[in-house]
């Protein structure tokens, strides 16, 4: 059949140098869906979808044509339920399939970009594809002769490359100083956040099916360059590895896409999770390890950034703000689930660690520190020491990371009862010396390990690769961001103070200037505001409980598991207020101090609210309680507004003084006056609350 790409050469640009590469992958995709349709379901289905595609435009958009017989259109008027079904399915496969490629060949791109960039320019100018080495001791690999030509034809496009290996040599050129680069790098702080879109749920069935048939294209692109280079132009590898492609397309044909049922808050967060499980939590420690290299290489004696300088955060499980089923209980479980991830898998890393550190007293020395760890160790978990002791007796390392590894276990056993209302007031009440009750005890035995072998010249790469997972993910995986609408935390306070009549008149009929002075004077006192017993509305006990758990999950995960208060369609001052007003309530203020726990973060969405933001943001530096809660508390904010003065240095702040956070949306902006105009006034709004922020 004729290609429903139907693209010429000079308009592929994305993988242009390895063009030809790809169309033959394209083509073969194509052939291959073509027969699995065939085979399923006849030829009239295949004419069909031929047909289709001739009667649109080069673009792919449905067209009327008078020569036509049929407009596309009419084409699927005609057509039964079920040839509809069909053809949808078959184009909604034909396209993933497309993706899988063009994203298979723009990793094998991306691969060879940073293989050119370790080459000498004269080595990927020969670029003969031969086993030989290069300048810099660079081993080509083999079958790759048109990428490699293709590379130095399209005018040395690796050196924009944008790698880490391309922009420190890049920045040692345009003479940029070493100690500017050490300290922009001690301000990195990169968190990448999974929002909450349920709509969006794929089966893991088939994302292991798009895995899988990535892995076979592998094979393919394996099995052929292996056939080049003995000089064959076909061979049973490739035949057999094609068979299995095609296989492939045909289990994913015969596969419900959706869910046949509806999934829940917690499946959501499976889903989000996956990528972690799959992709993310193996990738972080290479990204650290690539900026150490190539940084080490241009400046070496520029200090490196902490691992922890790209991390994550999530909304799934934790954004309320429109899904009523996330409740106080879904997100203690989602915080739990999180962490028995990140568990499960410190555990797989410690089993590989204790088949791989078999050193010997015999033949290494260790640290006095481990020594005594390890005896308090045999106290702790006698139970350990008997079952291995004489097995260990010489291999110290073996011995600790059994230690360790039950510890893991015993930690994910509490946290899998924890999860459960039944049990888990029981669980956290028990104290114990054999579990972790924090990631950064964990991390300190890792550390110890590591300094160990580090005082015998030893270096283990898997070791820190773990100490790197640790570092960034801890025992909560990713911090969870919690979002309310704005009119939800007035409602409630409305409710609180009409029930115990404090206000002459309701407090959503109170002036924006008397809301701010009433919960000015309510955010200075000690005095509780809600009642023992909550005589509220379900919304209302609803707002209360959910800032609750999120006190008890810093109490429980530390207070990095939750930080981040997101208030969406944020109007005035007061509705920041508000929710500082609700945290006090929960613990998570402390009107005495000033000192917060939390991070409340306003959301402008709209075209009057973006245009409100920097005088509400700057009304907002101007209340003295609000700018101590920014800088870590009174004591602190006196410290950094007369720094001349001397006295006791106040305890640090728990979170980054003078962080303020501020979201600006494109959603409802947009829906209010267009795509142009909603950009324009966020582009708008961040010059202007940027100068706002810098006088705080």
């Amino acid at each position: 059949m004729s290609s429903l790409l139907q693209t010429s050469p000079s308009k592929v640009s994305i993988f242009s140098a390895s063009h030809l590469l790809l169309q033959n992958r394209l083509k073969l995709e194509e052939d291959l869906w073509e027969t699995v349709l065939w085979s399923e379901c006849g030829q009239e289905i295949v004419d069909l979808l031929k047909q289709m595609r001739a009667i649109s435009t080069p673009e792919g958009q449905a067209s009327v044509h008078e020569a036509r017989e049929y407009s596309v259109t009419q084409l699927i008027e005609k057509l039964s339920l079920n040839d509809a079904i069909q053809a949808a399915r078959a184009f909604a496969l034909y396209f993933q399939l497309i993706n899988i490629v063009e994203q298979h060949y723009e990793q094998r791109e991306q691969k060879l970009s940073r293989r050119a960039n370790y080459q000498s320019p004269k080595a990927i100018e020969n670029g003969n594809g031969n086993q030989s080495q290069s300048q810099d001791n660079s081993i080509f690999v083999p079958g790759v002769e048109q990428l490699e030509d293709s590379w130095s034809e399209q005018n040395n496009y690796w050196e924009k490359a944008g790698t880490f290996q391309w922009l420190f040599p890049h920045l040692k050129k345009v003479n940029m100083p070493p100690k500017l680069i050490e300290r922009l790098l001690e301000q990195l702080d990169i968190r990448l956040v999974f929002t909450a879109h349920p709509t969006e749920i794929v089966r893991h069935t088939i994302r292991k099916k798009q895995r899988r048939i990535s892995g076979t294209l592998r094979k393919l692109d394996s099995a052929e360059e292996a056939m080049r280079e003995i000089g064959l132009t076909d061979s049973w590898e490739v035949k057999e590895v094609t068979s299995q492609l095609t296989e492939e397309i045909r289990l994913w044909w015969r596969t419900d896409e959706l869910h046949q049922f509806k999934p829940k808050v917690l499946d959501e967060v499976d889903y989000a999770l996956h990528y972690f499980q799959e992709v993310l939590f193996e990738i972080i420690p290479q990204l650290a390890v690539r900026l150490k290299q190539s940084l080490s290489q241009s400046f070496p004696h520029v200090s490196l950034p902490k691992n922890n300088f790209c991390y994550f955060g999530s909304w799934v499980g934790a954004d309320r703000d429109g899904n009523p089923f996330v409740t106080p209980q879904v997100t203690w479980e989602t915080a739990c689930y999180q962490r028995g991830i990140v568990l499960t898998k410190y555990i797989q890393s410690i089993e590989q660690l204790r088949e791989l550190l078999s050193l010997s007293l015999h033949w290494s020395k260790v640290l006095p520190d481990l020594l005594d760890s390890l005896e308090k160790d045999r106290q702790q978990m006698p139970e350990i020491y008997d079952e291995l002791a004489i097995r260990y007796r010489q291999e110290p390392y073996r011995l600790k990371l059994a230690y360790i590894q039950q510890r893991l276990k015993n930690t994910l056993k509490r946290n899998q009862l924890l999860a459960q209302p039944e049990t888990r007031q029981e669980i956290r009440e028990t104290i114990s010396n054999d579990i972790y009750r924090t990631g950064e005890e964990f991390l300190a035995e890792l550390k110890l390990i590591q300094r160990s072998l580090a005082e015998t010249s030893l270096h283990c790469g898997e070791l820190d690769s773990l100490v790197c997972q640790a570092e960034v993910y801890s025992f909560t995986l990713t911090q969870l961001d919690f979002r309310q609408e704005s009119s939800h935390h007035s409602d409630a306070i409305e409710e609180i103070a009409e029930y115990l009549g404090i206000l002459p008149k309701p407090y959503n009929q109170l002036s924006e200037a008397e809301k701010t002075q009433w919960l000015t004077q309510e955010l200075r006192t000690r005095r509780p505001l809600i009642p023992g017993e909550m005589p509220f509305s379900k919304s209302t006990c609803e707002i209360i409980e959910t800032l609750r758990i999120l006190r008890k999950l810093q109490q429980e995960f530390g207070v990095s598991i939750c930080q981040t208060y997101i208030i969406s369609m944020t109007h005035n001052v007061s509705d920041v207020l508000e929710v500082m007003l609700l945290a006090q309530e929960a613990g998570l203020y402390d009107p005495a101090t000033s000192r917060t726990t939390i991070r409340i973060v306003p959301l402008f969405e709209t075209v009057d609210d973006l245009k409100r933001a920097p005088s509400v943001m700057g009304e907002l530096f101007g209340l003295p309680l609000y700018r101590a809660a920014l800088a870590g508390g009174y004591d602190r904010l006196e410290q950094l507004e007369n720094p001349e003065k001397t006295g006791e240095i106040a305890p640090p702040p728990i979170q980054p003084a003078n962080l303020q956070e501020v979201m600006l949306g494109y959603s409802d902006s947009n829906k209010d006056s267009g795509f142009l105009s909603s950009n324009w006034e966020i582009h708008k709004a961040q010059k202007a609350l940027q100068l706002s922020l810098i006088h705080i």
